[in-house]
């Protein structure tokens, strides 16, 4: 049974406005023009690499994170509907799920838990837990080895919602699943190697599913 792995940003959690807003903040207070094209152009995973291309001085890159993390409006993270069926619904399946995500552990494990999400992954790589960062395979191999599954990407799925979740997986050999969001449309997604899209991490799964019959759970 194939092993799926999502990312958690914009793919299974609705984070990404407060996300943005946290942003404009960051950019106002240094001064540098900020929109969402901006966004969608410089995003990348490591937040570093991003402040440095919004033209954030390489000296001032920590004041940046510290201003972002100061405005970010973490309030009560929602999930993108129809995701928590869905997740059951894959390990009822017999899929066994992970995630890799670039959010750091103290965030992300703590969204995890209030979602009563936590007990259906059975590998969780968050963005502190290694120096590197998507679009580096380095991440995604290591959730598939936690899954079992390093000497056979090609039997994993991953699901993210940018270009480099995208490039990621082509770089492990594993099909590559792109959700439309403010970071990547259809057509960005599948220039960066999705060999599918869908515009929302529900539909796919509906679609995953429909597609072949529910096998006994993995105990």
């Amino acid at each position: 049974m194939d092993a799926i792995l999502f990312d958690w940003d914009g793919t299974l959690a609705d984070t990404l406005g407060a996300i943005y807003d946290a942003n404009v903040e960051v950019m106002a207070a240094f001064g540098l023009p900020f929109d969402r094209i901006r966004y969608r152009l410089c995003f990348a995973p490591d937040w570093r690499v991003m402040y440095a291309d919004l033209g954030v001085p390489e000296d001032r890159l920590d004041e940046a994170n510290a201003r972002w993390w100061a405005a970010l409006d973490e309030g009560e993270t929602t999930l993108f509907a129809g995701v928590r069926d869905g997740l059951r619904r894959l390990v009822a399946a017999g899929h066994p799920l992970g995630i890799v995500t670039a959010g750091r552990s103290d965030r992300v494990r703590a969204e995890l838990r209030r979602h009563g999400l936590d007990g259906l992954f059975e590998a969780i790589v968050y963005g502190d837990d290694m120096t590197a960062q998507k679009p580096d395979p380095g991440p995604l191999r290591a959730g598939l080895a936690r899954l079992g599954y390093e000497d056979r990407s090609s039997e994993a799925v991953y699901v993210g919602d940018t270009p480099a979740d995208m490039r990621m997986a082509v770089a492990v050999g594993a099909r590559a699943v792109g959700i439309e969001s403010i970071l990547g449309n259809a057509d960005d997604l599948r220039a960066a190697g999705a060999d599918e899209t869908s515009a929302s991490t529900a539909e796919w799964i509906d679609r995953l599913l429909a597609r072949a019959p529910v096998r006994p759970g993995r105990g």
